[in-house]
This record gives C-alpha cells, sequence and structure tokens, in this order.
C-alpha cells in the first residue's frame, strides 16, 4: 500500500477510543494519519496543516459532519470526505452524498469495507490526476506561444507559477489547491497573445491607449480559458489575478471578499516576479523592492496572510527566483 495519492488522513470523532482505534488501524496500513475530537478542532487543523482526506463522523456536538465538510470545502473545495455515522435516521446515504461527501459508510463497519472506500477513492483521484497531466501539457504549450510572441518576459509565467505554489504550499493548502494554482498560473496571462507584440516589448514607457491594451489581457484570459471546461476555476483566476483587495485592481475592481484566493496567491507572485526581473521598459527593481512593495501594502492590496507566507519564503528561507 505504498506510493498513494492519499497520504494524510485527518479523523474526526468525538468518541475518543473511536477515533482513537480508527486512527491506529490507517497507520498500520502506511496512511499518516491525526485525530480530531469535534468541527472546531479540526477546521483549526485543515487551516495548518496540508490533508488530502477527512474521514468525519456525522453526529457530534456542536458542528456536525456536514457543516464541517461545508466549511472545510470553502477553503479546501477538493478535499475529500468519507461520513460515517452509527444510527442517524435523520441522514440518509442520498442526503450525504447530495452534500458533497466523497463516500459515507455505516458505523460499524468492516475494515474491508473502508479500505475497498480508500481504494476507489486513490483510483478516482489516479484517472483525475492522468487528466490534469494532459490539462497542465496543453497549458504550458499555450504558455510557450506566449514566450515565443514575447520572448523579453520568457520564463515570466513559470515563475510565478513556482512562486505561487511555494506561497500555497507554505500556506499549508492543499494539494490539490496548489495544482489549481500551478495550471492557473502557467497561464495567467495568455490573454497577451492579443496584445500587439511592439507594444509588449516596447522599451519606452506606454501611452495610456497602450496601457489600457495591455490591461485587457484579463478579460481576454477569461474569454480564452472559458472556453475549456477545466474541473477547477482556471479562466476565473485568470480573470481575477490583477484585482487587489481594495478595488483598485482590474478588469473587474473586485473587493477581497470577492476574489479568489488562488487569485490573491498569484497576484502576490506576479508582484514579487515582475519587479525582482527585467522587463522591456525598465532594469530589475530588485527582490528588495519587491518585498518593501508587498510588506507596505500587506492588507491594503494584498493579502495578509499570503504576504507573510511570500515573506517567510524569501526572508526565512532562502527562496530565490530562478
Amino acid at each position: 500500500m505504498s506510493d498513494r495519492l492519499i497520504k494524510r488522513i485527518l479523523v474526526v470523532d468525538d468518541e475518543k477510543p473511536y477515533r482513537e482505534l480508527l486512527a491506529e488501524i490507517l497507520l498500520t496500513w502506511g496512511y499518516t494519519c491525526e485525530v480530531a475530537s469535534d468541527a472546531f478542532e479540526a477546521l483549526d487543523m485543515l487551516s495548518h496543516g496540508r490533508f488530502d482526506l477527512v474521514v468525519s463522523d456525522i453526529r457530534m456536538h456542536g458542528k456536525d459532519g456536514l457543516e464541517l465538510m461545508r466549511e472545510a470545502r470553502e477553503t479546501f473545495p477538493q478535499l475529500d470526505f468519507i461520513i460515517m455515522t452509527g444510527y442517524a435516521p435523520e441522514y440518509s446515504y442520498t442526503d450525504v452524498i447530495s452534500a458533497g461527501a466523497t463516500d459515507f459508510i455505516t458505523k460499524p463497519f468492516q475494515l474491508t469495507e473502508l479500505e475497498a472506500k480508500l481504494g476507489r477513492i486513490e483510483r478516482e483521484n489516479q484517472n483525475i490526476r492522468r487528466l490534469q497531466v494532459i490539462l497542465e501539457e496543453t497549458l504550458d504549450a499555450l504558455a510557450s506561444a506566449l514566450e515565443m510572441k514575447d520572448p523579453y518576459t520568457a520564463g515570466h509565467q513559470r515563475r510565478v507559477a513556482t512562486l505561487a505554489c511555494a506561497i500555497a504550499t507554505e500556506m499549508g493548502l492543499s494539494s490539490a489547491m496548489v495544482d489549481t494554482i500551478r495550471m492557473a498560473a502557467l497561464v495567467h496571462d495568455i490573454g497577451k497573445l492579443s496584445v500587439p507584440a511592439e507594444i509588449l516589448t516596447k522599451p519606452t514607457k506606454l501611452k495610456e491607449t497602450e496601457i489600457n491594451l495591455v490591461k485587457d489581457h484579463a478579460q481576454t484570459t477569461y474569454d480564452i480559458l472559458n472556453k475549456v471546461e477545466f474541473p477547477w476555476p482556471i479562466a476565473q483566476i485568470g480573470l481575477q489575478h490583477h484585482e487587489r483587495l481594495d478595488g483598485s485592481g482590474y478588469p473587474q475592481g473586485l473587493p477581497g471578499k470577492d476574489i479568489l484566493l488562488e487569485a490573491r496567491i498569484i497576484a502576490v507572485a506576479d508582484v514579487v516576479e515582475s519587479m525582482g526581473t527585467d522587463r522591456p521598459y525598465r532594469p530589475a527593481l530588485g527582490i528588495d523592492r519587491a518585498l518593501e512593495e508587498i510588506t507596505m501594502n500587506q492588507g491594503i492590496l494584498y493579502d495578509a496572510e499570503v504576504v507573510d507566507a511570500c515573506l517567510k519564503l524569501f526572508v526565512e528561507k532562502g527562496y530565490k527566483l530562478d
């Protein structure tokens, strides 16, 4: 049972003997497993660590398993959940699956049943991973098309993707969310294909009309990517990566609460990479100036938690742009 897609599991149950026994079984099967006594503790643990799967009792004090799942999915939309329960006539299998659970299991259950459900989830995740590889290769090809048009900024999207994923990992986000960020960042500027090459590579300051043409790339990115039925919000992330918390960004002027977390992460990575490398109209301003920019506008233009993670990477962990 090695080399799994599911590696870290969180068991949530207000019955201590049950959660500890289940955790012990999962550990013997080769999983990394932690336990929480209720939904509140589980949400805190999810916010501070990466988990691939939650196995949660449905009837708990304070919040039930479905409430836990709904709240967790707001931050980790692709987190798998197995909901388990004893006698609970108010919850049917249909209700639980309709609420978004990956699977449902009734206590007491046979270990072979749990093992089979874990195996099914892993097989489905494997199929998703294969699809993801194909999509990433397609997105990488699109990124290469832009770089052929604008060689001066060759590698920009890839460097932003690498930094954005490092920030997301530092924040403890799920591997699925990190993958989504990687794919979106690889093509966040693909809309610049519609901008004339002489504007993209112009060595002097742009005129207002030219600036507006460049700004149109966010909407064009959305228009291009929205034609593909991604299982992730790739197009919306591309649309929003120039939005700012105070509503001063573009193209929609969204306030912070309406900006996807993935877009907020890419926004910070984009600013740091752009300021830290050369551009046609100016030499690199340097990483110190880039970090000063995000620090000065932390919580104003840029998400505070994202900035904290980015600063930690560069200041404490010695991160460097490729």
